[in-house]
């Protein structure tokens, strides 16, 4: 059970986060005032979860004092027997989320997400599975009124994708989708297959947090290489005449960042210079996490996003991930941007995980 005296401790930082939130100093400091808000809303989500976890215990012992009264009418007692079965079935559901609200969020799960999805093996078929996958996430974050920019993608003449590079701009984008990096492998009948044999391809996808201000990575001139060539691709006619594409090569870490998306120069430049940060970044990230020796990598991975992490079997309309044992009989649904029931899966498992690991607490 949970303890209510730790709640109410824990709440007792509401009102400093609502004083906070009317501070002048506050106000002025975007990156601080981001994260009382932040802070804020947490805090009241615990609340709320708190409120009904406890009115839930309060209503059970209403009732069990009821049926232990000698004088009480059984037609009564009957009742408040029914209730009691009704409250005790809701109230794992309701443990959960108290628990889940005094769990931390992690520090990037509030920014905006960065993809990168690139054909692998299968040819052909491999780069219009990326595209299969990208429409599925294009949909997804759409329903959620969620903007897609699209930075760079080298498209194929079928109207596949060998590599794609995007943002969604959202609320939490990157901590919904942060489970997402890893194989994706697809099995089907391909468009280019004339006598109907199931081919096995697969499709790589990364995902990590859009830098910002705040991280203040600093990228020097001498420390990069910029080159321009001339865009080709989705971009249209008028793009393939003007060098206007930009490919930045951060020399002392060699990762690189390119975009072709705009007809500026000067835009492409600034979107690859994001995707470069954002790139660093979660490359130092993944050295913190194995410097402190981490022993639980979670749902996010290794660092190898060359693990199989899902299977997309079309014959049979049937989507398995493999890390969390999932298999959902509805492929047609979820590529076409129903991923909730998925995504949903996944954060349920990763919560668990932490709930036992952080606070001690197992569930089923």
């Amino acid at each position: 059970m949970i303890d209510k005296t730790h709640i109410r401790r824990v709440l007792e930082k509401v009102e400093a986060a609502e004083t906070a939130l009317s501070d002048p100093a506050v106000l002025g400091n975007p990156k601080v005032y981001r994260e009382k808000v932040r802070e804020h809303a947490a805090l009241k989500k615990l609340e709320s979860a708190a409120n009904a976890y406890f009115r839930l215990l309060d209503e059970l012992e209403d009732n069990r004092g009821l049926i232990a009264e000698p004088s009480a009418d059984p037609d009564l007692a009957e009742m408040a027997r029914e209730e009691i079965a009704a409250l005790e079935a809701r109230l794992p559901q309701a443990e959960s989320a108290v628990l889940a609200g005094l769990l931390p969020a992690g520090p990037a799960d509030a920014r905006n997400a960065v993809f990168e999805i690139r054909a692998g093996t299968g040819g052909e078929e491999a780069a219009l599975f990326a595209a299969v996958l990208f429409r599925m996430y294009s949909r997804y974050c759409d329903a959620k009124g969620w903007k897609i920019s699209v930075i760079d993608a080298n498209a194929t003449e079928l109207g596949g994708y060998k590599e794609i590079v995007f943002t969604v701009v959202g609320e939490g984008a990157y901590g919904v989708f942060k489970f997402e990096s890893g194989g994706h492998r697809v099995q089907r009948v391909p468009e280019t297959e004339a006598q109907g044999r199931i081919h096995t391809s697969a499709a790589t996808v990364i995902v990590f947090p859009e830098a910002d201000e705040a991280d203040e990575i600093e990228l020097p001139e001498n420390e990069l290489r910029v080159d321009i060539f001339c865009a080709g691709g989705h971009g249209g006619q008028g793009v393939n005449t003007t060098y206007s594409a930009i490919r930045i090569t951060h020399l002392p870490t060699g990762l690189v960042a390119q975009c072709q998306d705009e007809r500026s120069q000067h835009r492409n430049r600034e979107k690859a210079l994001a995707v470069l940060k954002s790139r660093i970044l979660d490359q130092r990230r993944q050295a913190e996490e194995a410097a402190l020796g981490q022993t639980r990598l979670g749902l996010r991975g290794s660092g190898d996003r060359s693990q199989r992490i899902r299977t997309y079997n079309f014959p049979q309309n049937r989507m398995t991930d493999h890390r969390v044992n999932l298999t959902l009989y509805s492929l047609d649904r979820i590529v076409e941007g129903d991923l909730a029931p998925l995504l949903d899966a996944l954060h349920a498992y990763d919560l668990n995980q932490r709930m036992e690991e952080e606070l001690g607490v197992t569930r089923d």
